[in-house]
C-alpha cells in the first residue's frame, strides 16, 4: 500500500489524475492506494460526480463524455436508492410502489430491504447496503423504540450518502437539528375519525390501538384533541392497547374491550388497524352486536378495510403518496446536497363505507 493521502484535496487530486490517465478507476484500487475509509471515498467520488468530473458506475467511476454534459437525475447512470422497511407484508408494500415508481422516473433502480419491529440495531443491515458502491442514497423507517434509535439517527447522518426518514420523526444530537423526513399526518387521521363520528351523533366514543409506536402515539394524540374539541371527557370515551395478533390474549382482551363498551354506553370504536377492526367486528357479530346498528367501527390504515363484510369506513394514510416524495426529497438532496432540511407531511383522507351510521336510538 502507498502512504496514506489524508486530505480531500489530495484524494480528489489522485482520482481525477488516474481518470485522466486511465479513463477509469475502481474503487477496489483507490482505497488500496490513497488508504482512506470506504465511506470517505464514497463521499468524494460522489463529490467529483455532482461537480461533472466523473459518472460514477458499479465499482468504480468514469471520466464523463466530453460534450455530452452531466448525467441528469433522469438519465441511466443514476444509481441506486436502498430501502429498509420494517414490514414487507403490511401497510409497507403501498409505500414501497410508490417509492419505485417515482425512483423510475429518476433514472434510480431500488435496492430492497425489510427489517423487522423487533430489530433492536439497524446499523448492520444499513452498513452492508452503504458498502454496495451502486447505492446514492438511503430511505430508512428505522424502529425508534429501542435503547439504539438514536444511534441508527447519528449513524445515518455520518454516512457519506444522504438519507431520508419515512413514517418516522427524528433529530440529531446535541443540536437538534430535525433530519429529513416524510410522515403522514396520523393525529389529523384520527380527528378526521372523531369529527366523522360525532357527525353521525355519537357521543360514547372509544380507541383501540393495537401497539406501542410512533404511529400509535400520533394517533392517541389527534384522538385526544378531538374528544377535548368536541366535548367529550375522559367519562365518556376509554382507551385500550391490544397485544399483538399472535398472543393468545388478543381474542380476550377485544372480548373485554367489548364488554367495557356495552357498560359504558360506547356507540363508536377508532381501531388501530384494519386486523384489529375486523376481528373486533367479528366478536362483536358473535355476541349479537350489530354492526353498524349497535357498534359503528372505523378502521386506520385502510389496507384490506374495503374487502371485509361490512365494508369498513376506514383512514387511509396516502401510502404510496409517502414513498414517493421520500425519493423526490432524496433526488432533490443529491442535485443539491446545500438545499435546506425538508420536512414533508402529507395529510390522510377518510373513506365513509357501512361500518358506520348514526347511534340507534333507545
Amino acid at each position: 500500500m502507498t502512504d496514506q493521502l489524508p486530505l480531500a484535496p489530495e484524494r480528489r487530486a489522485h482520482v481525477l489524475a488516474a481518470l485522466e490517465r486511465d479513463g477509469a478507476v475502481r474503487v477496489s484500487q483507490l482505497l488500496e492506494e490513497l488508504g482512506a475509509a470506504p465511506v470517505t471515498l464514497r463521499r468524494d467520488l460522489a463529490q467529483l460526480e455532482r461537480e461533472g468530473l466523473l459518472v460514477r458506475v458499479h465499482g468504480g467511476a468514469v471520466a464523463p463524455k466530453r460534450g455530452a454534459g452531466a448525467p441528469t437525475a433522469t438519465g441511466t447512470e443514476s444509481g441506486t436508492i436502498a430501502v429498509l422497511v420494517p414490514s414487507l407484508n403490511y401497510y409497507w408494500p403501498g409505500v414501497l410502489r410508490g417509492a419505485e415508481a417515482a425512483a423510475k422516473r429518476h433514472g434510480y433502480a431500488v435496492l430492497l430491504r425489510g427489517a423487522s419491529y423487533e430489530l433492536q440495531d439497524e446499523r448492520p443491515v444499513l452498513e452492508r447496503l452503504v458498502r454496495d458502491e451502486r447505492v446514492r442514497g438511503l430511505i430508512v423507517a428505522p424502529n425508534t423504540d429501542t435503547p439504539h434509535a438514536q444511534d441508527v439517527v447519528q449513524w445515518l447522518a455520518e454516512a457519506g450518502v444522504p438519507s431520508v426518514l419515512v413514517e418516522r420523526d427524528a433529530m440529531l444530537l446535541p443540536e437538534g437539528a430535525p433530519v429529513e423526513s416524510v410522515t403522514t399526518d396520523h393525529a389529523l387521521g384520527a380527528v378526521l375519525a372523531a369529527r366523522h363520528l360525532a357527525g353521525l351523533g355519537h357521543r360514547k366514543v372509544g380507541l383501540i390501538i393495537s401497539r406501542n409506536s410512533p404511529t400509535s402515539r400520533k394517533i392517541t394524540a389527534g384522538w385526544s384533541a378531538a374528544c377535548a374539541e368536541l366535548g367529550l371527557t375522559p367519562a365518556d370515551h376509554f382507551e385500550s392497547v391490544l397485544p399483538p395478533r399472535t398472543s393468545p390474549e388478543f381474542s380476550a382482551v377485544i372480548e373485554q374491550t367489548l364488554d367495557t363498551a356495552v357498560r359504558t354506553g360506547v356507540t363508536a370504536l377508532l381501531v388501530h388497524s384494519d386486523p384489529e377492526a375486523m376481528a373486533f367486528v367479528d366478536l362483536a357479530i358473535d355476541r349479537g352486536i350489530r354492526v353498524p346498528e349497535d357498534l359503528s367501527v372505523i378502521a386506520y390504515d385502510d389496507e384490506v378495510a374495503e374487502l371485509f363484510t361490512p365494508a369498513l369506513t376506514a383512514v387511509s394514510p396516502p401510502r404510496a403518496d409517502v414513498g414517493a416524495a421520500a425519493v423526490e426529497l432524496l433526488a432533490r438532496r443529491l442535485d443539491d446536497p446545500n438545499r435546506p432540511v425538508h420536512r414533508v407531511v402529507l395529510s390522510p383522507s377518510l373513506n365513509v363505507r357501512a361500518s358506520t351510521a348514526p347511534p340507534r336510538a333507545d
